[in-house]
């Protein structure tokens, strides 16, 4: 069991965050294991050759057969929606030491470590250089372009619907939402039968001012926290909608939608019941965010849509009469 203990005032600086680094490292677990990824099959499929390109060994190799991963290579995020290229300025400035040790609890045996990295932990400098220049590059040619605008979509997805259940429901059901293992005592989170396939040792987690961050991920099938509950806090949590990743765009069909409102615009509002940007709608549906753009204010016009910004980027969601409409 897992305790994350609170004292007061702990609940208050509690929040939640995405990150772009975390869901590229995480990834990898599909290239041990796609089965237990059915919803990245697709992606899988069109990133296969790239893959050849890469420092594929080393990018194999970081994660342990139960799936586990270096805590480095996730560090918490600063911010609720970090850049990627921050993240890995701060995993390129791991102390040598730190490279070492988190590698060995990831593997917990000698004997388990890949020769990779065996090799590598001699001179942990260099190895995390090599680390870090793999993912960049695993990010830009496998990442960044298609997928990550869809994933992107389904975790803010995620924070508006569980930033609605606290504000609605308080945080003993939100906690309860993230994973039925977890149980909210009002002082502990407590997290029970962690990671079945390699149990991590029981803890408990003070969090003494530092904030807990609650992080969705696509490649996970229940919560959990980090190798070593001395790093700040954090708990991982499996995102809502991530069978949505392998679905194509809604088909154009005949009904009294497609006649009221027409392909294009009916299209879009099926797609808008979880927020999501021009930008992220475009990479859907494989058009212009231009001609989405002149779509989308003409739904909003209508009172179909609501919009909200934060920073550059507006969101649009269904209303009400939205959501009516497309039952």
């Amino acid at each position: 069991m897992i305790e994350f203990r609170f004292a007061v005032g702990d609940l208050a600086t509690t929040s939640f965050a995405y990150s772009p680094l975390q869901e590229a490292v995480f990834s990898l677990r599909c290239l041990h294991d796609p089965a237990r990824y059915p919803h990245h099959r697709p992606w899988l499929r069109r990133i296969r050759p790239r893959l050849e390109t890469l420092d594929r060994e080393l990018l194999t190799a970081v994660v342990a057969p139960w799936l586990w991963v270096p805590d480095f290579l996730t560090p918490r995020p600063a911010r609720a929606r970090p850049v990627v290229a921050d993240e890995l300025n701060v995993v390129r400035a791991t102390p040598p030491d730190v490279v070492v040790a988190d590698i060995r609890a990831t593997y917990r045996t000698r004997e388990a470590l890949p020769a990779v990295l065996a090799r590598g932990l001699a001179e942990p400098v260099a190895l995390l250089a090599r680390l870090a220049d793999a993912i960049d590059a695993y990010w830009h040619t496998c990442l960044a372009d298609d997928w990550w605008p869809r994933v992107q979509s389904i975790l803010e997805a995620d924070l508006a619907y569980r930033g609605r259940v606290l504000a609605e429901q308080g945080a003993g059901v939100l906690f309860s939402g993230l994973d039925p293992r977890l149980t909210w005592t009002g002082s502990c989170l407590r997290l029970s039968e962690v990671a079945p396939m390699a149990p991590w040792p029981e803890a408990a987690v003070g969090i003494a001012g530092r904030g807990l961050v609650l992080l969705p991920t696509l490649f996970a099938r229940g919560a959990q926290p980090l190798i070593d509950p001395s790093r700040p806090p954090e708990l991982i949590y499996p995102a809502r909608g991530r069978a949505t990743l392998s679905e194509e765009p809604p088909p154009v069909t005949a009904d009294a939608l497609v006649r009221l409102l027409g392909r294009p615009r009916a299209r879009l509002l099926q797609l808008l019941a979880e927020p999501a940007s021009t930008t992220e709608l475009a990479h859907r549906l494989t058009v212009t965010p231009g001609a989405v753009s002149q779509h989308l204010a003409v739904l909003y016009d209508a009172g179909l849509l609501s919009r909200t910004r934060n920073g550059r980027i507006v969101r649009y969601a269904r209303t009400r009469l939205g959501d009516e409409l497309c039952r």
